[in-house]
């Protein structure tokens, strides 16, 4: 919102990105109205509507902040790791954790992406997110003297996106395991 907005009003719009965010990780965004999203915030239709005029905008801020939140905390929890091929593997040392919580159903970017079908500002902050992704994973990356970081970066982004489908699907963590393996081996190669 353009409008300088109360403590209240924040604190309202926050209430609403947050059960959004929950509803939609939990069921996917079709399977999710506003109603609902509004009784979980308890806050009236009319104050979600003041702060997101669509649900297509809701969805939107809503998947802006989350990737947002997760980039500051990979980057804030990965940024002390010791300098060499650990520092990239504490990119994964975090997600297999993430990978073993209760509820976990995948990347919420690559769900919400897929179940809006891509469209048009869900698919530019979708790519925003891994690009993101690519250049934090190329800045643990660096001092490891490889030829061409950018490429190993996509690799190491696909291995970490497929072990979170791969999570989410089959309902266990070994495949964060997997992926971290596999990052070694590539690092190792690289």
């Amino acid at each position: 919102m353009a409008e300088t907005m109360t403590a209240g009003q924040a604190a309202t719009r926050a209430r609403i990105l947050g059960a959004a965010a929950d509803l939609f990780y939990e069921r996917g965004v079709h399977a999710v109205g506003v109603n609902e999203i509004a009784a979980r915030a308890s806050a009236s239709k009319l104050s979600l509507y003041r702060y997101f005029p669509s649900k297509e905008l809701l969805v939107q801020a809503m998947l802006a902040e989350y990737s947002d939140r997760i980039h500051a905390w990979l980057d804030r929890e990965t940024a002390s790791a010791p300098p060499g091929p650990e520092r990239v593997l504490s990119v994964f040392d975090l997600l297999i954790d993430w990978f073993a919580r209760p509820g976990y159903h995948g990347c919420a970017v690559v769900n919400t992406a897929t179940d809006t079908r891509a469209n048009g500002e869900v698919a530019a902050i979708a790519r925003r997110h891994l690009v993101r992704y690519r250049a934090l994973l190329e800045d643990r990356l660096d001092g490891l003297g490889l030829t061409d970081p950018a490429a190993v970066a996509r690799q190491l982004l696909l291995l970490i996106e497929g072990a979170s489908v791969v999570t989410a699907i089959d309902g266990t963590p070994a495949a964060g395991q997997d992926a971290r393996d596999a990052a070694r081996r590539l690092l190792a190669r690289a």
